[in-house]
């Protein structure tokens, strides 16, 4: 019976398999399909989509110059999306000047824009750039660094005529072109404006006292150390310096600020500094007299904000630094409790109890750190007598 029923079932199977082969695969493959579409098929189609709109012209020319093609569609892919692009025209002015195929693939994969920058208005740039760059290997070296610079095309005329009026001003040429890379937005005010600002300037300084033997060197030391100050209005120049003389500060002590602080003193506020000069006031517990002298010690603290100030005095006292020491090296305030933690530690290292001296070797740029650490650490392994000296004995 069983070998029966096992001949019968078996018989069943068969007929089930040739009367419904389309319903079993179908069952199968509902089966093996996957219940959600993976994402990196997802992933793929929408690329492919995307490369299926791109300018095929445009991709093929930048592959032939070695560009990474992926950089682009990863960062900036919507520039291969352009109808109009010139490649093969910015590539050719770029190599006039001097760029390798290297150089070339690298400037376009960094701004890719350039592409669909006008041949005429690159040209005109090249132009302006290589009256103040010394030569082609320093034009190509900045291009490769500042590349959005040097493909900002607009107010081209008035690019031209800022180059000239600094050059008439005195600046070197050197000067210029660290302008035009990092602080081109003051090529593009119009040159009258920049006039207009250089005369207040020049005005404000005969105003606090200065010569006008000086005043020439005071002007161009101002604008190397910072450009920016171009962008301020002359009305907000006024309004810091009668502050600043209502708080108490000479002529003279203004003109030491504004070279300390590299004319950024004109890019604050009174209420800022105010509020700056407030806090320092209730943190020190100093007069105003006292409050002055730290200033004219430490002008940052004009400067900094007072979240910044907070943030520095008590990265201070967390290393065991009092106040009056603090009050006594007030340019401690320009460190970063980051960097004051550092110092400290490496001081520590050699024995050296910060807390309990001065804080002048805590000081300085990392140079001068470094310089006093090394003499402090040489001081440290100096034996107390020389050995191989003549003993001065009478006889």
């Amino acid at each position: 019976m069983v070998g029966i029923s096992q001949w019968i079932a078996g018989m069943l199977w068969k007929l089930l398999m040739r009367s419904q082969p389309c319903r079993l695969c179908s069952f199968r493959k509902m089966l093996s399909a996957p219940k959600y579409t993976p994402f990196l098929a997802s992933f793929t189609y929408t690329t492919d989509n995307q490369s299926n709109r791109e300018n095929k012209k445009t991709v093929e020319k930048l592959y032939k110059l070695s560009v990474d093609i992926r950089k682009i569609q990863r960062l900036k892919g919507w520039v291969l999306l352009e109808d109009e692009t010139y490649v093969e025209e910015i590539a050719n002015i770029l190599q006039q000047v001097g760029a390798d195929e290297t150089a070339v693939a690298r400037i376009l994969e960094h701004y890719p824009e350039a592409i669909i920058c006008s041949p005429p208005a690159v040209n005109t740039q090249r132009e302006l750039w290589q009256s103040v760059c010394k030569n082609e290997k320093e034009l190509v070296k900045l291009i490769e660094q500042f590349p959005e610079s040097f493909f900002t095309v607009k107010d081209q005329e008035n690019q031209k005529l800022n180059v000239q009026f600094f050059q008439e001003l005195g600046l070197k040429n050197v000067v210029i072109s660290r302008f035009l890379t990092t602080a081109s937005n003051i090529f593009h005010t119009p040159v009258e404006k920049n006039k207009q600002m250089i005369k207040v300037l020049q005005e404000s300084y005969l105003n606090l006292g200065g010569s006008e033997v000086n005043m020439k060197v005071w002007l161009l030391k101002l604008l190397s150390q910072n450009p920016f100050i171009l962008l301020n209005s002359s009305a907000s120049i006024k309004e810091t310096l009668e502050f600043l003389q209502e708080q108490g500060f000479t002529n003279f002590e203004i003109l030491q600020l504004l070279s300390k602080l590299k004319g950024f003193l004109f890019q604050l506020c009174p209420r800022s500094i105010q509020n700056s000069m407030s806090f320092s006031k209730n943190a020190f517990k100093c007069t105003d007299h006292d409050l002055k002298q730290l200033v004219l010690k430490c002008p940052a603290l004009l400067y900094y904000s007072v979240p910044v100030l907070e943030e520095r005095i008590q990265g201070l006292l967390k290393e065991g630094i009092s106040i009056a020491q603090i009050r006594e090296t007030p340019k401690v305030l320009e460190l970063t409790p980051q960097i004051v933690q550092y110092r400290v530690r490496k001081l520590n290292s050699l024995g050296y109890r910060i807390k309990d001296g001065y804080l002048a070797n805590l000081n300085g740029t990392k140079k001068e750190f470094e310089a006093n650490f090394g003499k402090i650490q040489a001081k440290k392994g100096r034996p107390l007598f020389n050995p191989v000296a003549p003993l001065n004995v009478e006889e």
